[in-house]
């Protein structure tokens, strides 16, 4: 059961570590910061408060005592020896209280001070982890952006290692096809495969007319040449010419279909 905490706590620490964002929690911190501050001032400002009211009882109480005072000295002066010592006595439960007073109010300034001098340590503290925390951000900021670039320029990044995947496979392909084509050109050519269309010829049926078609050419060239000279006579030579190159042709179109025949078999 530890393990299984363990890995789970191990497996949670990684997914969360990959979506954290470090200027995120140092914003939090300085927030967090920023609030303790204000509670510190907050007890400073409560303090001296209560030290601005224990003033306000200590003097009210000092002119009571200094009252007291003046009423035993007028019984005094008049006899009343009785009333002058109830002044008296009453004055020093009056000046029993100031002390008393005093006491706490001597507690409470140095309470005020202690909290001051924290308040402004603090503060001191805060502003210090600010400026460090744009630091670090900026800092990470252009780390972020310079590894970004990075990864775009050299093909790490997922974006721009799919675009290079599909160009890849797009050249295979091509390549592919490319040489497909080239080897049923050549298989054509050699008479490997047959052309369902007919239109394929291999390089003795191509020489054959090639040779028939040239012969033919000359012999209707010169025909003409001999019409142009001669007259009626040269004309007949010519119809004659045209006669032997279509024999000539067909010579080489039985010999064609003689082969063919022979390769069927």
């Amino acid at each position: 059961m530890k393990r299984m905490k363990l890995i789970f706590q191990a497996k949670a620490n990684k997914a969360l570590d990959k979506y954290e964002d470090p200027r995120e929690t140092l914003d939090l911190s300085y927030q967090k910061q920023l609030e303790l501050l204000q509670k510190v001032r907050r007890g400073v400002a409560d303090v001296a408060t209560s030290r601005k009211r224990l003033e306000l009882q200590m003097k009210q109480l000092q002119d009571q005592s200094d009252k007291h005072e003046t009423q035993a000295r007028r019984a005094l002066e008049v006899g009343r020896e009785d009333l002058a010592r109830e002044a008296l006595s009453r004055r020093g439960g009056i000046q029993q209280q100031i002390t008393d007073l005093q006491t706490q109010y001597a507690a409470l300034q140095t309470e005020e001070e202690k909290l001051t001098r924290a308040s402004q340590s603090l503060q001191a503290k805060v502003d210090a982890f600010r400026t460090k925390k744009e630091t670090i951000k900026a800092t990470y900021t252009a780390a972020e952006a310079t590894t970004r670039i990075g990864e775009a320029f050299s093909g790490i990044s997922e974006e721009m290692s799919d675009v290079g995947l599909a160009v890849q496979r797009a050249e295979d392909k091509t390549l592919q096809l490319q040489a497909r084509g080239s080897a049923i050109d050549e298989l054509l050519a050699s008479g490997a495969l047959n052309d369902p269309t007919g239109m394929a010829k291999d390089d003795i049926t191509a020489e054959l007319e090639r040779l028939s078609s040239g012969s033919d050419v000359d012999n209707q060239l010169e025909a003409m040449k001999r019409e142009l000279a001669g007259g009626p006579s040269a004309n007949r030579q010519l119809e004659a010419g045209n006669s032997v190159g279509n024999a000539a042709d067909q010579g080489v179109s039985d010999a064609e279909e003689v082969r063919r025949e022979g390769e069927g078999r």
